[in-house]
């Protein structure tokens, strides 16, 4: 098996598929000059066909936007350009008694596959691995041969985001590498163009383009939402959800807000965090949880007493038509008083019954992607030890989590940034039927009394309103 060139080297590679092609980007204000430059010369030849400048239209188009450009159109050259354009053009190749077409997706071997199949033949262990180590993926745009032994095809590369190159731009963020928005199957699209020999293709590939407001297209196969324009480093926008404006992963699960105008979705563990921290606000680290008390109404499940018409039993005998009553002007200084008393019962948590707003958004580390890996079906635990990330189970909305971001400058003031770690923790529970809530536990050993778990509906992190 030979690998195909897709990061230049400078070491010398043995098991390189050899291709002689190498593809150069053009500037399209180059090409308008040299269009200038042959209407200028004198005996009138037109540029030779084999040095023209190609374009190269797009197959993708993201949901999102590029700041710089507004498609991933590309101008090319091949070198050497005339050998290319002398071999003929196919729709097809057979390689291995598999057919793989133009446009179609395909596994591509690269060092770090070779070698991985080498121990797997060897009865070798193998080491732990990220995506970027499994085959290469690409899309075939054009093949070419000379003969059935000379066989190539010139492909746009589909990244693993853990190859995402160093000063990718993010929106306003420089970054590299994979992001916490990134799912385990997703890769990015490119105009990053190069010319392979096919006999370093592994497989054809399956790779579906993922419109976020529908998450069944990409169940347990490869995916892309996003692009990655090579010539400017930048990656084209993506939909931010939640209070902490941030994307969302499709491995995770999102709650969406139910009420009509809001329809906002929102990424499970910022909720979570967001109902820890208004219970810590109203329990802090010695007050006890305690119930509700309940009314008179509440507890009998009666709906209040009323007079007893005559029709009713215990009703006393027939009632007049009806009496003319004259009233006297009560005094300026009367007190009207009802005549049945009322009484008002405030839950013991009422007054601090939600959270405020954080003042400021919360920024996210390196270790805590690291933390978030395992995920329950569908709850995820937030407690005082590195937690569990959430589970890869399906909100009553569709959609599944991105991960929450942690508030910055906490630990500066001499404060923990989750001072609840350790005294409660709380977990998402959804069901086909009814509404998510929230389950929590009380961890601290000191208080006595009060309820040491309870449940209590999710309420919408951006309009406030409960979620049903």
């Amino acid at each position: 098996m030979a690998s195909a060139r897709k990061r230049p080297r400078a070491e010398p590679e043995d098991n390189r598929a050899e291709c002689p092609f190498t593809i150069k980007i053009v500037d399209p204000k180059d090409k308008e000059q040299k269009k200038k430059k042959r209407r200028r010369t004198e005996n009138g030849d037109e540029e030779d066909a084999a040095q023209r400048i190609n374009l190269q239209m797009s197959p993708f188009a993201p949901s999102g936007k590029f700041k710089t450009h507004e498609t991933m159109d590309l101008f090319y050259q091949v070198d050497p350009p005339k050998r290319w354009t002398d071999m003929t053009r196919y729709n097809s190749f057979v390689l291995n008694g598999i057919k793989y077409f133009s446009e179609g997706f395909i596994y591509v071997a690269n060092d770090s596959s070779i070698e991985r199949q080498k121990a797997v033949n060897n009865n070798e262990p193998i080491q732990y691995r990220k995506k970027s180590d499994d085959d290469w993926v690409a899309r075939i745009l054009e093949i070419r041969a000379s003969d059935e032994h000379h066989v190539y095809a010139r492909v746009y590369w589909m990244y693993w985001p853990d190859e995402l190159p160093q000063g990718t731009h993010d929106g306003k963020k420089t970054i590299q590498g994979r992001q916490p928005y990134h799912g385990m199957n997703e890769l990015v699209a490119s105009n990053h163009m190069d010319i392979i020999n096919v006999v370093s293709v592994t497989s054809q590939a399956q790779v579906k383009q993922w419109y976020e407001e529908n998450d069944e297209e990409i169940q347990n196969a490869l995916y892309w939402r996003q692009a990655f324009d090579v010539r400017t480093y930048e990656l084209s926008s993506v939909e931010l959800v939640c209070s902490c404006n941030t994307p969302g992963n499709p491995d995770k699960m999102l709650i969406g807000c139910t009420t009509e105008p809001c329809k906002k979705w929102m990424h499970e563990q910022c909720i979570i965090d967001d109902a820890l921290k208004a219970v810590y606000k109203r329990l802090g680290t010695d007050k006890p949880h305690l119930a509700p008390v309940a009314t008179k109404k509440e507890e009998t499940g009666d709906e209040g007493k009323r007079p007893l018409s005559p029709s009713e039993t215990g009703a006393e005998g027939a009632a007049e038509q009806s009496i003319d009553v004259k009233s006297e002007a009560a005094p300026a200084d009367a007190v009207h008083v009802s005549t049945k008393d009322k009484v008002e019962v405030r839950p013991a948590d009422d007054e601090d019954a939600q959270a405020a707003p954080e003042d400021s958004l919360p920024v996210r580390t390196a270790a805590d992607q690291q933390q978030q890996r395992a995920m329950s079906e569908n709850t995820t635990t937030t407690t005082d030890t590195p937690s569990k990330p959430a589970g890869s189970g399906k909100s009553t909305s569709g959609r599944k989590p991105g991960r929450p971001r942690k508030k910055a400058g906490a630990e500066a003031n001499g404060e923990s940034a989750r001072p609840w770690e350790g005294l409660f923790e709380a977990t998402l529970k959804t069901a086909d039927m009814g509404p998510p809530i929230i389950e929590f536990r009380d961890l601290r050993d000191n208080v006595v009394g009060g309820e040491k778990t309870w449940t209590e509906p999710v309420k919408c992190l951006l309009c406030g309103n409960q979620v049903n």
